[in-house]
């Protein structure tokens, strides 16, 4: 997830000595991702629990502290924990109704409980309230993957259409977007989205199975 340094806790001065370093929940979040994309997943999973403890700590000292209740939703969901991430996230819209960050995340949880209509919710309720937020192409594609598991193609191509736009450089976007396109027959479209998810990824087989199907057909 995209991250705005300047709206949390400034990151540890290399400088302090390590019995000095006041925990930093964003920095154990951050340094998760990074294991993760490594791979490194039973080390990242380690990172996004100190993440958790860390922000459950704050919580209990400052209840109204949204930048809290927002890295731990975000440690939570990395962690599979939907559920979880739903009762914290309600937890702190309470604090604040329009802490969008929260509202985004919990989004991506109702989406892998398969509540499909709060999913679409809670995006729609995110890219209304922060257009210009980090995380719209991701909800777009969100709403995209809820209208293409719904069959309801026209809807999906308009979700997917605007997530690649937002964020043109995501394969499995273009996939989809190709996936939907073929199923409403605009083959000419179809082609050209598998082929920019095939630019973007040459072993993507998929997207090459599809651009192989589209090509067979004339």
């Amino acid at each position: 997830m995209a991250v705005t340094a300047g709206s949390f806790a400034q990151e540890t001065d290399s400088t302090t000595p390590a019995s000095q370093q006041k925990p930093d929940a964003l920095r154990s979040y951050r340094m998760g991702r990074d294991l993760e994309v490594q791979g490194r997943i039973d080390e990242a999973n380690q990172r996004y629990e100190e993440a958790v403890q860390i922000c459950k700590q704050e919580i209990a000292q400052n209840a109204t502290n949204m930048d809290s209740y927002t890295v731990l939703t975000w440690a939570l969901l990395r962690q599979k924990k939907y559920s979880e991430v739903l009762e914290w996230g309600a937890q702190g819209l309470r604090v604040n109704p329009n802490d969008y960050r929260v509202i985004e995340t919990m989004g991506e949880a109702h989406f892998f409980l398969r509540n499909y209509d709060k999913c679409l919710q809670f995006m729609q309720r995110y890219i209304n309230g922060a257009p210009q937020g980090e995380r719209v192409s991701v909800a777009y594609f969100f709403m995209g993957e809820v209208y293409r598991l719904q069959k309801k193609w026209n809807h999906a191509d308009m979700a997917y259409s605007m997530a690649v736009r937002l964020e043109p450089n995501m394969p499995i976007w273009w996939f989809r977007l190709g996936f939907v396109l073929e199923a409403l027959n605009d083959f000419p479209n179809a082609q050209k989205a598998y082929e920019r998810a095939v630019k973007l990824n040459p072993t993507f087989k998929d997207a090459l199975d599809g651009l192989e199907r589209i090509k067979r057909r004339g």
